[in-house]
């Protein structure tokens, strides 16, 4: 007995009627996206090149607090979100569909998903402390270390 799976993609709004359509479907949609970031990447719109906001400042406890929370999503480049945006969705996709993560019990894909998505989240948040705090270690004005190559 042959288990059957599922032939739909983004929650039942495109039907395939095979399981190699269904890959190829998922293919071509995770092709689309790989453009869409090589593009991104290769021309860097100046749109997306500022911040969409300036840090807090007054240096006050309710400043500190909110500059802590926002920096990771609020003040980074937009190019950057979209990066890590997109990365999610084929992550999600290949996940969901290549690995056939829909078929499995609900138990399973919350286990499985949730760690992933926690872990990347945590994962992001250091990279993107960390990078920000050796960027201003090089670059600040009173740069502890400096460039002499």
């Amino acid at each position: 007995m042959a288990h059957e799976h599922k032939l739909e993609i983004f929650r039942g709004r495109w039907k395939f009627k095979s399981n190699t359509q269904k890959i190829w479907g998922v293919l071509m949609f995770l092709t689309f996206i790989t453009v869409v970031e090589v593009v991104l990447g290769i021309y860097k719109p100046d749109i997306f090149m500022h911040t969409w906001m300036d840090p807090i400042e007054g240096g006050g406890f309710f400043a500190t607090l909110g500059n802590v929370i926002l920096s990771p999503i609020v003040y980074m480049k937009p190019l950057n979100l979209i990066f890590i945006l997109l990365t999610i969705v084929k992550a999600y996709y290949i996940t969901w569909d290549f690995m056939h993560m829909r078929d499995e019990t609900g138990s399973m894909r919350k286990m499985v998903v949730w760690t992933g998505v926690f872990l990347i989240c945590y994962l992001i948040f250091i990279m993107l402390q960390e990078g920000g705090y050796v960027f201003d270690v090089y670059n600040g004005e009173d740069a502890l270390i400096k460039k002499d190559f």
